[in-house]
C-alpha cells in the first residue's frame, strides 16, 4: 500500500466518530475544548532495538505506543481522548504487519475511548521508529504536575513495580530459575503496559504531585523532587512486588537494583498529604488498582533509598537515561 492507501484503508476507520480528524483527509485536525477545560498534551517515542523488540507482536507493539502516552497523560490527572502518530517502518514490515498493528491501535482505541486524528508515515532502512503524540482533558488549572510536592507529604504507586524491567531481563535469559508462569507475567508487563487512566482523574485535588514511572521509580521520584526542590526517602520494603517479581527477588538480591531503576512500569507515583491517606485507600477499592505508601518527603534533595532496617541502599544508577553523557 501507498501512504495515500494506507490512510484510507488501515487508518481512517481508526478517526471514525471525532468531527474532528475530518476523516484523515485533511493535514491537520481541529480540536474543540468545553469551557472550562485544560487541553493536556505529551509525545513520546519507540526506537526498535530501546523500546521494542523488532519481533515483538505488531499488535503489541502498537498498543504500547499508545499507551505509554495515555499514561502520561494519566498522571496528570486528565482523561484522554485523541492522538496523532507518526511511524517509519521499514518496507519489509509489508502490508500483513501493517494491518496487525492497526488492529492493536483498534482494540486500545475501544478499551480506552481515545480516537486516530492524524500524524505521517514514512519508510526507513532502520531502525523502526513510532512516535504518538496524544491528547487529554482536564478541568481549567487542576492537572497534576511533577513540581508540588510538599515536606511532609507521603509518596504513593500504584500497581507494582520491577515487573517490566524484569521481563526484558527474562526475555534475554538474564534470570535464572524463572518457573514458567512468572516468565510469562513478566513479559507480557514489559510488552503491555497498564497505563493507570482510571486512576489519573481521581487523583485530582488530592495529589499534590505526579509522575508515571517510565524511567525508573528512583529517578522519577527524583524528577519530582528536583522540580519540587525537595527530597525523598523511598523505603524498599513497602515497595509493591508481583509474585513473580518476589518470587525471581528471591533467588537473586541482585535483582533489586533492576526493580527500582529499570523502568517501563508505567504506574503512577505520586505524593499527597498524610491526611489524604484514607481518601486514597478509598479510590483505590473503588476502582481495583493498589496503591501503596512507599516513603515520603523531606527537605533537602535527591532520593535516599532505605531498606526494611532503615540503611541507605547504594544504587550504582537511578534511572533509564536517554541519552549517554
Amino acid at each position: 500500500m501507498d501512504e495515500f492507501e494506507r490512510i484510507a484503508k488501515l487508518y481512517a476507520p481508526l478517526a471514525a466518530g471525532f468531527e474532528g480528524a475530518l476523516g484523515l483527509k485533511d493535514d491537520a485536525a481541529v480540536i474543540s475544548m468545553a469551557p472550562g477545560e485544560d487541553l493536556v498534551v505529551t509525545a513520546d517515542a519507540l526506537v526498535a532495538e530501546v523500546h521494542f523488540l523488532p519481533e515483538d507482536a505488531p499488535g503489541l507493539i502498537a498498543r504500547k505506543a499508545l499507551r505509554c502516552n495515555l499514561s502520561d497523560l494519566a498522571a496528570k490527572g486528565a482523561t484522554p481522548f485523541a492522538y496523532l502518530q507518526t511511524t517509519a517502518l521499514p518496507r519489509e514490515w509489508g502490508d500483513d504487519w501493517l494491518g496487525e498493528y492497526a488492529a492493536g491501535l483498534a482494540l486500545d482505541q475501544r478499551e480506552f475511548g481515545v480516537h486516530l486524528i492524524g500524524g505521517d508515515s514514512t519508510e526507513t532502512p532502520g531502525p523502526a521508529t513510532i512516535s504518538i503524540t496524544a491528547f487529554g482533558r482536564v478541568a481549567q488549572s487542576t492537572a497534576i504536575r511533577r513540581a508540588g510536592a510538599g515536606v511532609g507529604d507521603r509518596v504513593f504507586v500504584s500497581g507494582t513495580l520491577g515487573d517490566a524491567a524484569l521481563g526484558l531481563m527474562a526475555i534475554y535469559g538474564r534470570i535464572a530459575g524463572l518457573m514458567a508462569p512468572d516468565r510469562a507475567f513478566l513479559v507480557d508487563r514489559y510488552r503491555l503496559p497498564q497505563p493507570r487512566v482510571s486512576l489519573g482523574p481521581r487523583l485530582v485535588g488530592i495529589a499534590r504531585s505526579a509522575v508515571d514511572v517510565s524511567d525508573g521509580a528512583v529517578a522519577d521520584l527524583g524528577h519530582v523532587c528536583e522540580v519540587s526542590g525537595v527530597g525523598a526517602v523511598l523505603d524498599f520494603g513497602r515497595v509493591p512486588l508481583s509474585a513473580a517479581a518476589a518470587a525471581a527477588l528471591g533467588r537473586s538480591a541482585d535483582l533489586l537494583a533492576p526493580i527500582l531503576t529499570g523502568g517501563d512500569d508505567y504506574e503512577i507515583l505520586f505524593t499527597a498529604p498524610p491526611a489524604c491517606a484514607g481518601a486514597i485507600a478509598a479510590i483505590a477499592q473503588e476502582i481495583g488498582i493498589p496503591i501503596t505508601e512507599i516513603g515520603y518527603i523531606i527537605e533537602g534533595h535527591g532520593v535516599q533509598v532505605r531498606d526494611g532496617a532503615g540503611r541507605i541502599v547504594e544504587l550504582a544508577r537511578t534511572g533509564y537515561r536517554h541519552f549517554r553523557g
